[in-house]
């Protein structure tokens, strides 16, 4: 089933390209605009979603080709959309895919059709006859467009669509590849008496006396983010979707979220002195910035600095969390991811969370779904990607 061209009754939908610094400012704002007072959504900082899509601050640019989309109807902007060739996807998925991102729109059939056939367009120029999406701009960053968890509490890089987007995609030929699953969990006190590791055991001890453990310096920030990024790369390279982080992709990372992170926020396993697997979790922004708008007044920039240092987060997110290749198949291997979270829950007593987010699990990932399912039976939150080969 191929998008169908509006019909009369949504002929004013039009779909034009961002060629200007007013359209561009106009797209990373979009959804703030068009989702306000829907149930559920709180904005994001226009602050965060510049580090996200602006030419200049993101990353993706430098290894990816990319045309934002408005649609416009009666004067005003209902949608967006990008197109994307990422070249440094298509080299390790040894398959030319190109994708689409960052789309928001009001739900309605005609703006959501014709934002993908505009990309559909933009791709089959380049010769490119098969799409995947979404992603914001890279897998490596927001990913999925939001099934279910609508009005679940917002969480730091993950987006929220309204009900009825899923379809809509789906109306237009697209089928689903893949669902990414969010896992909440609470932390009262009896988060670790329920998470059993086999045989209680413990990093350094035991038969794991040859295992240590490192915590984030932020001296060492850089350094550490080279390990960091070289492990992660490792480790989820055989996963769906997995595109490498590059070098300058980890350093306006650490940039970014250097400001939230503490030395308990990061777990680094290694074996005999080399780096096998890590954990990060990052703090939920939404508990110190959505109260604020997209737009903070300067009031609202003196709470939300107050906030931030006086570290005033309720919920955190686990955003990495991987297993050396080597390690995979080994019982030890298996083990792994289990004491990295161990670890972090240990050193969470410091902090003020009361519940952390596992997300996103892939849908085919067993192990780690029954990790997150052990302590937690069922998702709260589905986002989805989807694939569609496109006519020459």
């Amino acid at each position: 089933m191929q998008c169908e061209a509006p019909n009369s009754q949504s002929a004013k939908v039009d779909v034009r390209p961002v060629t200007t610094r007013g359209d561009l400012r106009r797209f990373i704002t979009l959804p703030r605009h068009i989702y306000k007072g829907m149930d559920g959504f709180v904005p994001p900082l226009d602050m965060e979603q510049r580090h996200l899509l602006s030419p200049k601050e993101s990353p993706v640019f430098r290894h990816a080709e990319i045309q934002y989309f408005l649609a416009w109807c009666d004067g005003r902007p209902v949608g967006r959309i990008a197109a994307i060739v990422d070249h440094k996807a298509i080299d390790h998925w040894q398959e030319v895919i190109g994708q689409f991102g960052a789309l928001d729109a009001i739900p309605e059939r005609e703006i959501v059709s014709a934002l993908l056939q505009a990309v559909e367009d933009w791709l089959k120029k380049r010769q490119i006859s098969k799409i995947r999406g979404p992603v914001t701009l890279s897998g490596n960053a927001e990913t999925g467009t939001m099934v279910e968890g609508q009005h679940s509490a917002p969480m730091i890089a993950i987006p929220w669509h309204p009900k009825g987007l899923d379809a809509l995609i789906r109306q237009c030929g697209y089928e689903k590849a893949q669902d990414l699953l969010s896992y909440r969990l609470e932390l009262d006190g009896t988060t670790e008496e329920r998470f059993k590791v086999p045989g209680n055991l413990r990093l350094g001890e035991g038969r794991l006396s040859t295992i240590t453990t490192r915590n984030l310096s932020k001296k060492e920030i850089t350094t550490q983010g080279e390990v960091l990024r070289k492990l992660y790369n490792d480790a989820w390279s055989h996963k769906y979707n997995f595109v490498p982080m590059q070098d300058y992709e980890m350093t306006a990372m650490i940039e970014q979220i250097k400001p939230l992170l503490r030395p308990e926020h990061y777990v680094q396993i290694d074996q005999n002195g080399e780096p096998v697997a890590m954990a990060m979790v990052l703090p939920n922004l939404y508990d110190i910035a959505g109260d604020l708008g997209g737009a903070p007044s300067p009031l609202g920039w003196m709470r939300l600095g107050y906030r931030l240092a006086t570290h005033r987060f309720r919920s955190a997110r686990v955003i990495l969390l991987g297993v050396s290749s080597k390690m995979r198949g080994t019982m030890l291997g298996s083990l792994l991811p289990s004491l990295a979270i161990v670890e972090l829950m240990r050193r969470g007593h410091t902090l003020p969370y009361k519940w952390v987010e596992l997300g996103w699990v892939l849908e085919s990932d067993v192990g780690m779904r029954n990790l997150a399912e052990s302590l937690v039976p069922h998702p709260h939150k589905t986002h989805r990607l989807y694939e569609k080969n496109l006519s020459a």
